[in-house]
């Protein structure tokens, strides 16, 4: 334990000697824990829809002033054909074009039905498949409003929907996506500062005169991971800090179930940076391997899209990573609510994961006496 105290003791020095690694660790995180989840909002607030109306009754009248009251769509042009429409798709001026047959309002009171043409620009994927639902669910509505057919009355047996979003009522993505934007925060912390911290040793040529010493392997990972454990939790509990005061998000499970799953996880990512770190030279080497792995954690982790909807081959891969099983357990406690028992799978997984890398690295790291 003396050993492993003066370990400590060189390693904290050494941490908050470098101002630059202070900033990167403290005030880069919690800079981009704000700006992060306001720049990755998939929400569709502002779609760009131009108009050919052939009819111009009142029902087409009707029908567009309920599109513009919805709050998600601008009207950029009102065209007095298709051709003319469709050149504000290709202009980029327009997102969505609706085209109103003539005869609107006359088939809709005495046939009881009418179709619309819609045409989408599907450059941007996302935002064609939101606004495209979003004005379907708007015609929809109008369409359940439309009072009597051809036989005077509205036809039986019609289906009415309704719903609610149960831990997320308003659909909100801030609360879908700030908890895993922190997990992000604190997978980058424990991968990278630890990936760099021993080639760093290497480069500078103190790692030969700790090689010469009575340290052994296990001390020495040890004494460079306890020092980023601490800073990383630090770090969290600023980040939970800043998801409340910014955000309003305050976890309806419990702070002693996210702390201790944070605290696996952080043991588990550094790790595979100190696991980087003993195979690599330079710390230009570990920061290109630290990446390409980081790349795979965040895209394949279900922070963007749900695991779910991936292939088979990319659920496997997604489900041998951390960062996924973090994320789904701090999404889980902190919007659900849910209990250690619901989430335990997920905890087993994460102490494999950490045993299997930072023994891994004990057993790699070369000591020569």
């Amino acid at each position: 334990m003396k050993v492993l105290r003066y370990l400590l003791q060189k390693e904290f020095k050494q941490i908050f000697r470098d101002k630059t690694i202070l900033a990167m660790m403290f005030a880069m995180p919690i800079i981009q824990l704000i700006i992060l989840p306001l720049a990755m909002n998939f929400d569709v607030k502002s779609i760009n829809l131009a108009v050919v109306d052939h009819d111009h009754s009142t029902y087409s009248m009707k029908l567009l002033n309920k599109i513009n009251a919805s709050g998600y769509f601008k009207l950029v042009a009102a065209s007095p054909s298709f051709q003319d429409a469709i050149q504000y798709i290709e202009r980029e001026k327009a997102d969505v074009v609706l085209e109103i047959p003539m005869g609107f309002e006359r088939n809709l009171v005495r046939e009881g039905q009418q179709p619309l043409g819609i045409s989408i620009d599907a450059i941007n994927g996302t935002k064609a498949a939101i606004g495209g639902n979003y004005l379907l669910s708007v015609i929809g509505d109008f369409n359940q409003q439309i009072p009597i057919n051809a036989t005077g009355f509205k036809p039986m047996g019609v289906i009415d929907l309704t719903w609610s979003n149960w831990f997320n009522p308003l659909a909100e993505y801030k609360y879908y996506i700030v908890p895993a934007v922190l997990v992000l925060l604190l997978t980058l912390i424990g991968g990278f500062m630890a990936a760099l911290n021993i080639v760093r040793e290497k480069e500078v040529g103190t790692i030969e005169q700790i090689n010469v010493t009575p340290i052994t392997k296990l001390e020495f990972i040890s004494g460079k991971l306890i020092p980023f454990w601490v800073v990383g939790m630090i770090v969290f509990t600023l980040g939970l800090t800043v998801a409340y005061i910014v955000y309003g998000i305050w976890p309806v499970g419990s702070f002693l179930t996210i702390y201790i799953f944070a605290g696996t996880y952080l043991v588990a990512l550094l790790g595979f940076g100190l696991l980087v770190s003993t195979y690599t030279e330079n710390q230009l080497q570990a920061m290109f391997v630290a990446f390409f792995f980081m790349m795979i954690f965040m895209l394949m982790s279900g922070l963007f899209t749900a695991v779910d909807s991936m292939p088979g081959w990319a659920r496997v891969i997604a489900n041998l990573t951390p960062v996924t099983h973090f994320i789904k357990v701090i999404r889980m406690v902190v919007l659900k609510g849910s209990g250690f028992a619901d989430v335990k799978w997920e905890f087993l997984y994460l102490v494999l994961f950490a045993c299997i890398l930072n023994g891994w690295a004990v057993y790699n790291y070369r000591k020569t006496s």
